[in-house]
């Protein structure tokens, strides 16, 4: 994606973040603008409420977000995707890794392969591919996702 901005020193997308730049020359991957970068986001919530009478259970939420959209599309509700919804108990530990081992599996394939898909514009089909690009997190969750 190629955002055009009018003062090189503010980042109002990740597109004009180092680490995007850097990626975009390292990677042949950037040379189609229809792949597509996805950030992994994670929270937690007690749906019971906090009190002594309730299991001591959290509910996880995972949602996977495309980032090569423009700055106004990038956190729009209808481009955010829940992924998956973890009911454990307080702290899943390292366990959190083997609940994302089927989305882990299946962006692997989105980098190695990629999948055919329609591109509607133009009518034709083409193989897309997939990297995550960024995972965000609170603190608790940062410790127990696996590099």
């Amino acid at each position: 994606m190629n955002v055009v901005h009018q003062d090189e020193s503010v980042m109002t997308h990740p597109a004009d973040a180092e680490a995007w730049k850097h990626f975009s020359h390292t990677h042949i991957f950037a040379q189609d603008s229809r792949n597509v970068r996805l950030v992994l986001s994670t929270n937690s919530f007690c749906p019971f409420g906090a009190s002594p009478s309730t299991p001591p259970y959290l509910c996880w939420l995972v949602f996977v977000t495309p980032y090569n959209l423009t700055p106004s599309m990038c956190l729009e509700r209808e481009y955010i995707f829940l992924s998956l919804v973890i009911l454990g108990p307080r702290s899943l530990g390292k366990s959190l890794d083997v609940y994302l081992q089927s989305l882990i599996d299946e962006l692997k394939i989105l980098w190695d392969i990629g999948v055919n898909i329609l591109y509607a514009w133009k009518k034709q089909n083409f193989i897309m591919k997939a990297t995550l690009y960024w995972t965000i997190s609170d603190f608790p969750a940062y410790g127990m996702l696996s590099s």
